[in-house]
């Protein structure tokens, strides 16, 4: 028998070099599958993470897709012509696939600067109150009124933001409710005037709820009053004025409802 060698007990001839080298085959094959194990496990981890990506990136495109899909909102402007009357105007604000820009679309009307001031504002103001950003939409506004040859001024800012909210949000909004006033960066609505007339004309177009700027409820005004008294032959007369406040609501019939910023007034818009 050859020195080194043994038999064992099965019989087989035993070899220190056999048994060296299986010992090695066997070593190398368990690392390969501890590698194999664990490229595998990276593997897993790194389309699981790519998988929770997809689906984070699913839910933020639907909500815009289903934003585009429904793609207008129509809201009522109120306004004051040049002849000094209160009227009410349709203002649409719809969506489309696009790159982030703000068109107009207007039939024999002018939108002053400040007025197109009020639309960036609006969009901004939008997108921070729904988190939803307008990089990959259009938003367009177009008003239709005949008989206004001008827009102008920022008072129909809070309305253009409403209505935008409305779309990004995808929900509805009330038609019997208007609103008058200007927007801010920081969504507060500002002061307008000619409060009673835009009041008067909200009622007539069918409104049950008028919303004003914070303090705008009432208003004041001065009346002349004129006393004379005769001395003699003559009459001396004299003019006084007189500050009388006026309750908005009382006088046109309509419910008045003062509100500060964009988020009170959307909760009674927006259904």
């Amino acid at each position: 028998m050859e020195k080194g060698a043994g038999v064992c007990s099965l019989g087989l001839q035993y070899s220190p070099k056999a048994f060296s080298a299986l010992f090695i085959y066997f070593f190398d094959k368990t690392s390969f599958m501890k590698r194999k194990y664990g490229f595998l496990k990276l593997m897993i981890i790194l389309l699981l993470g790519m998988f929770i990506g997809y689906l984070a990136s699913f839910d933020f495109q639907t909500e815009e897709e289903s934003a585009v899909a429904d793609s207008q909102r129509v809201i009522s402007l109120a306004a004051v012509d040049s002849q000094g009357n209160g009227v009410t105007i349709p203002l649409v604000v719809e969506i489309k696939p696009g790159n982030g820009k703000i068109l107009t679309d207007i039939d024999k009307l002018l939108f002053w600067v400040d007025t197109q001031q009020s639309i960036q504002v609006a969009r901004s103001v939008a997108e921070n109150v729904t988190g939803v950003s307008t990089k990959n939409i259009d938003l367009i506004y177009t008003i239709r009124y005949e008989n206004l040859s001008l827009v102008g001024g920022p008072s129909a800012g809070a309305a253009m933001t409403i209505a935008t909210i409305a779309l990004l949000q995808n929900r509805s909004l009330r038609d019997d409710v208007v609103i008058t006033g200007t927007i801010n960066e920081d969504g507060t609505i500002g002061k307008v005037g000619g409060i009673e007339e835009k009041a008067s004309a909200a009622k007539e177009a069918g409104a049950k709820i008028f919303l004003v700027p914070e303090g705008l409820g009432t208003e004041t005004k001065v009346k002349p009053i004129e006393s004379c008294k005769k001395i003699g032959r003559l009459e001396y007369c004299e003019t006084t004025y007189q500050k009388i406040t006026i309750n908005i609501s009382e006088k046109v019939g309509i419910a008045v409802v003062e509100v500060s910023n964009v988020e009170e007034a959307s909760k009674y818009f927006l259904i």
